[in-house]
């Protein structure tokens, strides 16, 4: 079995997908894929979350049909489902910062728990959806800084606002999964994603995007918590495997469960040694240097998936080392910086990727 299927098989082509969240980084990077495997792609979601921003960049928003509104809005979300009357629905709005989540926890936990329950709300009442993969995150389980990785039969929990809201939009779609779809009329999945490296992230509050800003600036980077372990990957790694998933319980239900997605074990590396992939693939002006905070709020400083069930449900396995996740990223940073074709860039990578 192929993790590529999919998309040689024309799986996609005019299948009617809604994406929630499809002006931000995963979102936008995900719509560039279906787009070219030929599906009718809607987008909900936000104003880009940053400026400049990768949706902006990507030429998308003249090829599929973009939303704007709030996950909270059920209202909105109904109208949306109403008018794509969508087969397949990729759930990735939220509020995805840690740090963030401390200073607005309100706000995170009503996007991330209650946007949750409007989708499914939705999905529960328009017939047409046949597919549902919600995606959260690998901070979901109740961390315990240890060496082994998390399987998905863990407990889940959440130190921080934004983890513990994630795991609750976990439980949120297990219990409508149990209450409403016993039937099988929907096949629903959550995939736990490890932390996602790539061009056009230009988010806050995280490594690689700070990384490039530096760059842009001439400064030297400056790293929080440069020996904090995380399953880093490229990008484009989890999006073929949440269209993976979604394609074959699309086909058949058996495959819906709950997914870890991560790398294998050697990239499971430390925030410094990852900037030191950085300063290697981005020339000799790249430099960092350690920069701790007094009263900084708490951060996992160890976390690894075990990915053993995706494996051995799919026959899949991660393409790129974190080697040449960093050497991608600095070279479509590197593109944008000089104004460059970004969606020629994003097809080249998609393209490279499936080949590899």
């Amino acid at each position: 079995m192929s993790q590529f299927d999919f998309f040689k098989n024309n799986f996609y082509k005019n299948k009617k997908v809604l994406v929630t969240g499809h002006t931000g980084f995963k979102g936008s990077w995900l719509c560039r894929i279906l787009l070219n495997a030929g599906a009718i792609v809607t987008g909900y979601s936000l104003q880009p979350p940053t400026q400049p921003n990768l949706f902006s960049f990507a030429d998308l928003e003249n090829k599929m049909r973009s939303k704007i509104g709030d996950i909270r809005n059920l209202e909105l979300l109904q109208k949306t489902f109403d008018e794509a009357k969508p087969e397949i629905v990729f759930h990735l709005a939220a509020q995805p910062i840690v740090r963030e989540s401390y200073k607005e926890p309100r706000y995170t936990y009503e996007t991330n728990v209650m946007g949750t329950v409007n989708v499914l709300e939705c999905i529960r009442q328009y017939p047409s959806v046949k597919s549902f993969l919600n995606v959260t995150t690998d901070k979901v389980y109740l961390n315990r800084e240890r060496a082994e990785g998390y399987r998905e039969e863990e407990p889940l929990d959440g130190f921080d606002p934004y983890s513990n809201s994630k795991s609750c939009s976990e439980l949120v779609t297990h219990s409508y999964k149990n209450s409403f779809f016993a039937d099988g009329r929907v096949a629903i999945s959550t995939a736990r994603a490890g932390n996602v490296i790539g061009g056009g992230d230009f988010a806050k509050d995280r490594i690689i995007p700070d990384c490039v800003r530096a760059m842009q600036k001439g400064n030297v980077i400056q790293v929080r918590n440069p020996n904090s372990i995380r399953p880093y990957q490229h990008v484009l790694e989890p999006l073929f495997v949440y269209l993976m998933i979604a394609a074959k319980q699309y086909e058949d239900h058996s495959y819906a469960g709950y997914y870890n997605v991560g790398p294998n074990d050697c990239d499971c590396v430390t925030t410094g040694e990852l900037v030191n992939l950085f300063c290697k693939h981005w020339g000799a002006e790249a430099k960092w240097k350690s920069k701790a905070e007094r009263k900084a709020p708490h951060e996992a400083n160890f976390l690894k998936l075990d990915c053993s069930l995706l494996k051995k449900t799919f026959g899949w396995l991660p393409r790129w080392h974190i080697e040449e996740a960093i050497q991608k990223t600095c070279e479509f940073s590197k593109v944008w910086l000089r104004g460059g074709d970004i969606p020629a860039e994003m097809d080249r990578e998609i393209h490279e990727f499936m080949e590899s």
